[in-house]
């Protein structure tokens, strides 16, 4: 359980970089030797992240706020990221520019 709160906190710290705020497009990271694919989409009120690791093992989280919640590999994630939905939307990465 540990090990899928960290992989999908990883996804997170790659996926609020501005340079992925371009809604819906894929993209993909590499993270202990475990390759990630993903996207996100921006909900308005949230943003979806979804995608799958190399392994086959899908994943799909929900960024409100400062909470995540979601799904990884079967198993219920939830955690915190200050200002991770403001770091994901594409508005935030216009106004950093």
């Amino acid at each position: 359980m540990l090990k899928t709160v960290f992989a999908a906190t990883a996804l997170l710290a790659v996926s609020v970089s501005p340079a992925f705020a371009k809604d819906g497009a894929s993209h993909t990271f590499t993270r202990d030797g475990e390759t990630y694919t993903y996207k996100t989409i921006d909900k308005g009120d949230h943003v979806l992240i979804s995608g799958s690791r190399q392994s086959g093992s899908a994943f799909e989280l929900n960024v409100r706020g400062d909470q995540i919640t979601g799904v990884s590999g079967g198993v219920p994630v939830s955690f915190t990221v200050p200002n991770a939905q403001a770091k994901l939307t594409s508005s935030t990465a216009l106004a950093l520019r």
